[in-house]
């Protein structure tokens, strides 16, 4: 085997005593998990928006955002519930390149997943307990899910992993709501698909356990674009795709139908400044058809203090190191003309 086994890493209830979350936080995420049930439960009429950087490269960046974030919460709360995007996991396309904190805590620095796993549960923590906000992460790795099970409230399952079986069956066992997102190529049926394995309970091997999942009837779709066999990008957030989407469900029979559309990736073309004309766009469809209102429960945006993005080592602080991202000021712009329009 061509592996170098460097050494045999604390288990995640080992990590949770090591770093553990104080009553008043687990009482806060309880309180945000049942609003964000709501949503998706169709109980609560609030908008919602999954909005951070591409990637959390550090953390004193993160939290300056974060603490931003919550200030808008707090003006648009009647209408509108924010979660943080705090992703610490990075898929690369052909696997070189910075994976996120997981990784690489330092992104300029070596590989180091023992002080990694503690560096993104402690960012994670860090978060909630300085706004108030729990937060999303990409569930990259499902094996690893457990060591910020108790922190987050809403997971997503990218485009290139809805199809592996791993993901799927772990969503399944999860409290939360879990994203799943459209394959690369764009083929609906995958994600409608990986939503119905998500919904249904499972029989399978967990972390060196036999376990057994009840099903999640919070597992949903978000719609990112695709790429077609020229490699060009193309988006699937249009009215006709929305409505498409929408029947789909209505055949399907799944629970809790919705979606969230991500105004970035292959939807935008990775053209950041996009992202305004493309929420508004989905706001329009979802005043002219009650399906869609009622099918889109919100948005996934690309944002972080500074606009664009950087190669690691510019040093631009709070400025992207991989997808570019709105900045600041428009992304506060959008979040309150969202509130106005909804």
């Amino acid at each position: 085997m061509n592996m170098n086994f460097k050494r045999k890493l604390p288990i995640p209830m080992e990590i949770k005593e090591m770093f553990p979350i104080s009553l008043d936080l687990e009482q806060k995420k309880v309180a945000r998990d049942v609003a964000i049930r709501q949503i998706f439960e169709g109980k609560s009429d609030k908008f919602l928006l999954v909005v951070g950087p591409c990637s959390a490269d550090r953390e004193d960046a993160v939290l300056e955002y974060a603490l931003r974030l919550a200030g808008v919460q707090e003006k648009v709360a009647d209408k509108i519930l924010i979660i943080p995007r705090v992703y610490t996991n990075k898929p690369r396309t052909i696997g070189d390149g910075y994976k996120g904190m997981l990784h690489q805590p330092d992104p300029a620095g070596d590989s180091d997943l023992l002080k990694g796993i503690i560096s993104i549960r402690e960012i994670h923590m860090r978060v909630l307990a300085e706004t108030g906000l729990s937060t999303a992460d990409e569930m990259l790795y499902p094996e690893n899910h457990r060591y910020l099970s108790d922190l987050l409230s809403y997971v997503a399952v990218g485009a290139r992993s809805v199809e592996d079986q791993q993901h799927r069956l772990t969503a399944s066992g999860l409290d939360i709501p879990v994203g799943m997102k459209n394959p690369t190529g764009g083929d609906i049926s995958v994600m409608m698909n990986s939503i119905t394995a998500a919904q249904h309970p499972h029989a399978f091997i967990y972390r060196g356990w036999e376990v057994e999942s009840a099903g999640n009837p919070l597992a949903h779709a978000i719609l990112r674009g695709y790429m077609n066999k020229h490699g060009q990008s193309l988006p699937n957030y249009h009215y006709e795709d929305l409505i498409l989407l929408s029947e789909k469900y209505a055949e399907s029979g799944l629970k809790n139908p919705a979606a969230l559309v991500d105004t970035n990736h292959a939807n935008s073309g990775k053209k950041y400044k996009e992202q305004v004309r493309i929420a508004l766009e989905v706001l329009h469809a979802r005043r002219h058809s009650e399906d869609i209102r009622r099918l889109v429960k919100g948005l996934m945006i690309e944002s972080y203090l500074e606009e664009g993005a950087q190669k690691i080592g510019e040093g631009t602080y709070g400025k992207s190191i991989t997808d570019p991202c709105l900045g600041w000021n428009d992304t506060e712009k959008l979040i309150l003309g969202i509130a106005d329009q909804i």
